[in-house]
């Protein structure tokens, strides 16, 4: 114990504070990167949540007493990796996240023999609402959906029925295409009894109105030119596909024009053919009449009933009159021709295709432009792919040109070996990467600053005088004692000068720097003094 508290001792205050303070970087250093290496990685559990859906996920996290982290304002909640697929199915079975609304499970709690029907009303109003809400929300690009649904009750001794009409107000991620605003127009009215898609209006976050409530029942629900526009694209995505797989990808350019006729034009005409006869009714009519003569005298002899041999010797008048009455039927063709809107009255296409590249004997990239024979198969290709018609005018215009950016051709190499056996994900890359710049740092550390403090700490200080024998004085730096005992002191261009002939002045300046050098540190001094009396005489 008495060497370790002179030890201790020697040391000083100044090295003993340097110690622990470097002790505690030491410690504080080392348990930062245990902690980094022991804390559990942490993936996403959910995002985008409501501020009442991550309130009751929080707090079942924890009831549970499981580590999460909390970004952007409580939407995104992060879990360790190993237990993310359990809590997932752990908070779906309490029917969590809710999804910011009220669905059908509004009805599971409720008190039916004491509500209303108006509060059953407004109840299932809400659920139906908030059912949709979610299901346009699982549509891509939307990334919260409100739905507001207006379904007026027929008044009484009223003949007109009240149209149900939607309003849909949703924040997007990017733009939504048109087809998807028509999905989800056609959704909410197929979910609605007797709400057409016509009467339901879209609006997106910034204001913008994507689709009109009070638009005419009988369009189709798209405008000439978006219909014109969604036929371009299409269209020009065949051609740019086709195309790219013979020039190869990123080397040609393709524009499409459509021109449309959105005139619709409903034609009636009537042919009859006169040879075309079909008898449809047939009608005879025969009459016959035959009368006597008797001498115009009325008798009692004619009258008898014997009389009646004589009266058919006598001569009579016969007549018979026929009638025939035919109808026909001439052949009639009713032919109507009606033309909707929306034809395609010409479509012109222009491809820019890029030449070939090559090197040459030097190694450099050259340039060569695409025979001509190999640009007309191409065009053959466009024309099959629009419907070429050449009687409506179409156009198809093939170009070779050098592109000013050159190729972009970009080789996607997939992982392979032992990279793509053991399949390591980014984070575990990130991982890796972290431990070994952690490592690497603590090596700096240890061999860069601890190693350094520790051995200027722990080695001694050089005594302010050089040990003597006793009874001699230790002399000053720049004061040396020749070979033969004469006493030099170094001058300034490094040159002995002999000072034997001024003694005095010399050991005058070796006691006082001898003084000196005690006066400041007492005790180095001390030991030394200690150190020449525990030496034999």
């Amino acid at each position: 114990m008495q060497g370790l508290t002179s030890f201790f001792k020697s040391l000083g205050a100044a090295r003993l504070a340097a110690m622990f303070a470097v002790t505690v970087a030491l410690i504080g250093f080392f348990a930062f990167i245990i902690m980094r290496v022991t804390t559990p990685q942490m993936t996403t559990l959910f995002t985008d949540l409501t501020t009442e859906d991550s309130s009751a996920i929080i707090k079942d996290l924890e009831r549970q007493a499981i580590p999460f982290e909390i970004k952007n304002d409580g939407a995104i909640i992060m879990v360790p990796k190993d237990k993310v697929t359990r809590l997932r199915m752990k908070l779906a079975e309490g029917g969590l996240p809710k999804g910011g609304g009220v669905g059908y499970e509004i009805f599971d709690k409720s008190d039916a023999l004491g509500t209303t029907s108006f509060v059953q009303n407004i109840n299932h109003l809400r659920a139906l609402e908030g059912e949709l809400a979610r299901t346009i929300r699982a549509i891509d690009r939307v990334q919260s959906a409100r739905v507001h649904l207006v379904l007026p009750e027929r008044p009484l001794f009223s003949r007109e029925v009240p149209e149900p009409s939607a309003s849909i107000v949703v924040r997007v991620r990017g733009t939504l295409d048109q087809q998807q605003v028509r999905a989800i127009r056609h959704v909410v009215a197929s979910a609605v009894n007797g709400l057409k898609p016509s009467r339901v209006s879209i609006v997106d976050e910034a204001g913008q109105l994507l689709a009109d409530g009070a638009a005419d029942p009988t369009s189709e629900g798209a405008t000439g030119d978006e219909r014109r526009t969604a036929f371009e694209k299409r269209m020009r995505s065949q051609v740019e596909s086709i195309v790219s797989s013979v020039v190869g990808s990123g080397r040609a350019r393709v524009q499409l024009t459509a021109d449309f006729d959105y005139n619709k034009v409903t034609q009636t005409s009537d042919k009859f053919d006169p040879e075309g006869r079909v008898l449809r009714s047939s009608q005879t009519r025969e009459e016959q009449s035959q009368s006597g003569a008797a001498d115009g005298q009325v008798t009692v002899n004619n009258e008898l009933p014997g009389n009646q041999q004589n009266a058919a010797a006598n001569p009579k008048d016969q007549s018979k009159k026929s009638e025939e009455t035919n109808n026909y039927e001439i052949s009639r063709i009713t032919k109507t021709e009606v033309t909707e809107a929306g034809r395609v009255n010409r479509i012109s296409v222009a491809v820019l295709v890029d030449g070939s590249y090559g090197k040459n004997e030097k190694g450099e990239q050259v340039y060569t432009q695409r025979p001509k024979e190999e640009l007309d198969r191409i065009a053959a290709l466009v024309r099959s792919a629009i419907g070429f018609d050449q009687k409506r005018g179409d156009q198809v215009e093939v170009v070779n040109l050098k592109f000013a950016e050159g190729p972009t051709v970009l080789p996607v190499a997939e992982p392979t070996g032992l990279l793509g056996n053991l399949q390591f994900t980014k984070d575990d890359v990130m991982n890796v990467i972290e431990l070994g710049v952690m490592m690497l740092l603590g090596l700096v550390v240890m061999f860069m600053v601890v190693r350094p403090l520790v051995r200027r700490i722990l080695t001694p200080e050089t005594p302010p005088a050089a040990l003597a024998p006793p009874g001699m004085m230790a002399l000053p730096d720049n004061v040396a004692v020749g070979p033969d005992g004469q006493t030099l002191v170094a001058a300034t261009g490094a040159n002995m000068i002999d000072v034997a002939t001024s003694p005095g002045q010399v050991h005058a300046q070796s006691v006082h720097r001898v003084g000196e050098l005690a006066d400041r540190n007492p005790n180095e001094t001390a030991a030394i003094v200690r150190q020449w009396l525990q030496e034999p005489a």
